[in-house]
């Protein structure tokens, strides 16, 4: 078996330790960073957003696997740079104001990661001076608003308005999420789009940058 093979096998198992030594070895075998990344960390990442998808494993598995992808990349991230290996996009994250609740901005955060976007995560109850001021520092091209509370609903259309009003708002895709919400919703408060799910965030996060 492949030592590729093997790390992505280990991610999905969430195996963090055995990642790390098993990307050091990679290493000092000469395979490429950028190969180590793609074809080991992010392609098992991709197949337990799939299986996510599919009902086969839950949020703690997706949870445990990122945490073993993330010891991996960590440890490829000077390699990285010296290959001159860029991310594939930015996205700003995070949860709306007045909402506390970040578990499901913390799983998009690690798929979106997963498959090679940077994140930038302004945390829980985020303004939309915040999110502004976010987009025009990073110049990211998606913005990701999470909303756990049928009472913080309505403010992802106050930072999509501030965006708009920011003259940002045709820079960057906005994706919302959350228990309450739907595409209906979504697309009442001019969202670019609505995900059920981490993986589906990732996939359409993905589409949005190609």
């Amino acid at each position: 078996m492949s030592v590729l093979i093997e790390i992505s096998e280990l991610v999905q198992k969430g195996k963090a330790k055995d990642v790390k030594v098993l990307v050091a070895n990679a290493l000092e075998e000469g395979i490429s960073a950028k190969e180590i990344l793609n074809d080991a960390l992010i392609a098992g990442m991709m197949i337990v957003g799939e299986k996510f998808k599919a009902g086969e494993v839950y949020v703690p598995e997706v949870l445990i696997s990122a945490r073993a992808m993330n010891q991996g990349v960590n440890i490829l991230k000077p390699y990285l740079t010296k290959e001159g290996v860029e991310s594939v996009g930015k996205a700003v994250i995070c949860t709306v104001k007045g909402d506390l609740h970040d578990i499901g901005k913390n799983l998009v955060k690690m798929m979106l990661e997963g498959v090679g976007i940077e994140c930038i995560d302004l945390g829980v109850d985020a303004s939309e001076e915040k999110v502004v001021e976010a987009v025009k520092e990073s110049g990211a091209q998606i913005v990701c608003l999470s909303s756990l509370l049928t009472t913080t609903m309505d403010y992802q259309k106050d930072i999509i308005d501030a965006l708009k009003d920011a003259g940002l708002r045709d820079k960057v895709k906005v994706m919302v999420g959350g228990a309450p919400l739907d595409a209906k919703f979504a697309e009442g408060i001019g969202a670019d789009a609505y995900t059920k799910d981490a993986a589906e965030a990732a996939e359409v996060a993905l589409s949005f940058l190609k």
